[in-house]
């Protein structure tokens, strides 16, 4: 049987090197909390952010996108009424997680807090784009899925200035 001692030398030694990990997680820790702070100091308004919002805006001025919406006579009506209801509920959980959990609350990872709302949000969207083409195939045919993409990407790069 191993002597006493020889149990005392080896829980020093695990204790070291326990030590000796705990340091180095904590070196690396701030080295990512530094590299996070350089990468999200160089984040905001850049080139692909400008284009989207850009091409958003031209897209919508070249098809007269709101005179269409607006007074389109060929546009599927149930279909976009209920691509709008799917719509105000991703931009209503957009609103909760980026003005309240994040500004209000604080909460930066808010998707370990409230795990349901990424998954709502995206099925919710997904349905509204789907009713949105159907709403909208009659008025541009084929060059709806890339007008609404565009719109979406605009208002994706322009959100995304605010958070």
């Amino acid at each position: 049987m191993a002597d006493f001692s020889e149990f005392v030398n080896l829980r020093r030694r695990f204790n070291s090197i326990q030590q000796q990990q705990q340091q180095q997680q904590e070196d690396e820790q701030s080295v990512c909390s530094e590299e996070s702070v350089d990468v999200k100091s160089s984040a905001g308004i850049n080139r692909h952010s400008v284009f989207w919002i850009v091409a958003s805006l031209g897209v919508t001025y070249y098809v007269d996108f709101f005179r269409v919406v607006l007074n389109g006579s060929d546009i599927h009506g149930w279909w976009f009424g209920v691509g709008l209801v799917l719509l105000g509920l991703c931009l209503s959980l957009a609103a909760f997680c980026i003005v309240y959990l994040e500004w209000f609350k604080g909460i930066k990872n808010y998707e370990q807090e409230y795990p349901a709302v990424p998954a709502v949000t995206t099925a919710a969207f997904i349905a509204a784009s789907c009713s949105f083409n159907v709403a909208l195939w009659p008025v541009w045919s084929f060059f709806t899925p890339v007008i609404l993409f565009t719109q979406f990407m605009g208002v994706v790069m322009l959100i995304s200035l605010l958070g």
